[in-house]
């Protein structure tokens, strides 16, 4: 990760280790704005107040290892983004003003879709940015996850029969909501179909009636052109001096059949006469009989406009020619058919819904039944894990609840009680912390301080690691407020974390970064800012001295350097 202009932190380059990376340095040397990085990378707010004074924008840039396949590989490349042999490159720019672009995999994105990634990458736990666990819904969600089959067996199911249930109530609800329309809707259906039947249009009848009408309307001019033109083809018996065509084409066909045998280019020619004579005696018989057989009456014209006159009344209302006339018939026979059957399809959906119902109670029971048995060995997990961070006499458990409701139609039937359900169940489930004895519990996020709520979030996800977990948890400062043993605890965890996941950790204690794969220390120049070498990655003697600074202030002190060497010795004999 890449981080420029951004706080104290003027120009510098974060490698974090694929394991357990710490975050050290002194007191306001910038070890915060590593997590305000990452924060921003995944589409936390653009707060203009981090812009480095006298920068125009800060610009944190970062390589995401993310395996093929994985839910955000597909969301991101949905999005266009390109990944580099399983690498996302991600970029976020705040300027002074307030303005904030987001770019991932190379492409330009809304910054809504890094903090849509984000839940599928990174779970930040800090003093102040408590996200994920603190929302009721995550909470239900993990400890279905926690649960394994148990609970997604019958989440299923339960989901199937919710999203089927819902359709069957909505239908059900617009057939008799809407009894009235749909029984207006029918009548008009059935005046339409009435007047298509009385005058049972045939497919094509319009264009066959208008070139009859044509045809009809132009009968005596028809019937002379046709005379005319078989009389100058064949010749007027009443005038035996006129001459016609095909006397003439006769008489130049037999000039040239006497001559043909003395030239082929003539007898070609003689052919193509005789085949003129053939074609004019056939025009002209078809003339004499297209003559004799139009019919000029005008009683079937009258008839012929009569029908035209009911198919246009028909095509005004109900489409543009006869063959959309017939469409609307025959959808509408459907459609009415669907309308007639509304009260024997309100029984079939009652019936239905009423069954329906029933097997969402059960299996919202079973849903019931196995988050509480879960959330039992959840709880006592988590709160071992406590009691090995400083919260001895912690104690976690969970809030199962229902709420009753007397809307038949939005509760289902458990435990002898009409609850509210949705579609992850009826159930309500709250974390809860009775930080030590006598406290009632309350909710994580009321019951426990930054510091305890850190750790709480920290034994959550080490109960919590390998049953599906994310690729990457940052904590900020999870070791606030405890030294000693418990720190030694809190740092034996973290690598335990690790196994599974990368850890990322912002810590004061020497006891947590021994621990570390991997540890970075922020430091300032003398200016006061955070340069490209102010962030450097410790090995041998540079983490010792750290580590012994971190002990007694004192980088030099044979006492906090044996220390040192003692912690980093127990943290390798832990690995």
């Amino acid at each position: 990760m890449r981080i420029r202009s951004l706080g104290v932190i003027d120009d510098a380059v974060v490698e974090l280790s694929p394991g357990f990376t710490a975050v050290t340095g002194e007191t306001g040397a910038g070890k915060t704005m590593v997590v305000t990085s990452l924060g921003l990378l995944l589409g936390g707010r653009a707060d203009p107040a981090l812009v480095r004074i006298g920068a125009a924008s800060a610009v944190v840039e970062g390589r995401i290892s993310v395996p093929a396949g994985a839910a955000a590989a597909v969301r991101a490349e949905e999005a266009g983004a390109e990944l580099d042999d399983g690498v996302l490159l991600v970029s976020r720019t705040v300027s002074a003003e307030g303005r904030s672009r987001a770019h991932l995999g190379g492409r330009s994105v809304p910054v809504g879709l890094l903090a849509e990634l984000a839940d599928e990458l990174v779970a930040v736990h800090g003093q102040t940015d408590q996200q994920g666990l603190l929302k009721p819904a995550r909470q239900r969600g993990a400890l279905d996850r926690y649960a394994g089959d148990a609970v997604a067996v019958p989440l299923a199911a339960y989901g199937e029969a919710y999203r089927r249930l819902r359709a069957v109530a909505t239908e059900l609800d617009e057939i008799t909501t809407r009894a009235r329309e749909r029984a207006q809707e029918a009548d008009l259906l059935r005046f339409g179909l009435a007047e298509i039947e009385a005058v049972e249009p045939r497919p094509g009848e319009d264009v066959e009636l208008a070139a009859e009408a044509e045809r009809l309307g132009h009968a005596e001019a028809l019937a002379s052109a046709a005379a005319l033109a078989h009389g100058a083809l064949a010749g007027n018996p009443e005038d035996p001096e006129g001459v016609d065509a095909t006397t003439l084409v006769a008489g130049a066909g037999r000039a040239l059949e006497a001559v043909r045998s003395h030239d082929q280019a003539l007898a070609g020619l003689a052919d193509r006469m005789g085949e003129i004579s053939i074609l004019l005696s056939d025009v002209a018989g078809e003339l004499a009989g297209y003559a004799d057989d139009l019919d000029a009456d005008p009683r079937r014209l009258a008839a012929v406009e009569e029908r035209r006159a009911a198919l246009t009344q028909l095509t005004r209302k109900y489409g543009a020619d006869v063959a959309g006339v017939l469409a609307w018939a025959e959808e509408s026979a459907s459609r009415l058919t669907e309308l007639d059957g509304d009260d024997e399809r309100i029984g079939e959906l009652t019936a239905e819904r009423d069954e329906l119902r029933t097997g969402l109670s059960a299996l919202a029971q079973a849903l019931t039944d196995a988050r509480t048995e879960a959330a039992a060995r959840f709880a006592e997990a988590v709160t071992a894990e406590l009691a090995s961070l400083a919260m001895p006499h912690a104690r976690v458990s969970f809030d199962i609840r229902q709420t009753e409701t007397t809307d038949e139609a939005a509760g289902v039937e458990v435990g002898g009680r009409s609850v509210l359900y949705g579609p992850s169940g009826a159930d309500e489930v709250e974390l809860l912390l009775a930080p030590h004895p006598g406290a009632p519990p309350r909710p994580i996020a009321k019951g426990a301080s930054g510091g305890e709520l850190s750790r709480v979030m920290l034994a959550v996800e080490v109960v919590f690691a390998g049953t599906d977990p994310v690729p990457t948890y940052l904590f900020d400062e999870v070791d606030a407020g405890v030294g000693g043993k418990a720190a030694v605890e809190i740092g034996r965890r973290l690598a335990k974390l690790a196994k599974s996941a990368q850890v990322v950790v912002v810590t004061h204690l020497p006891q947590v970064a021994a621990f570390a794969d991997r540890q970075l220390l922020v430091e300032k120049t003398n200016d006061g800012s955070v340069t490209r070498s102010g962030v450097t990655v410790l090995e041998g003697e540079d983490r010792v001295r750290e580590l012994s600074r971190m002990l007694a202030g004192q980088e030099d002190s044979e006492t906090a350097r044996a220390h040192a060497e003692e912690l980093l010795a127990t943290a390798r004999a832990d690995g």
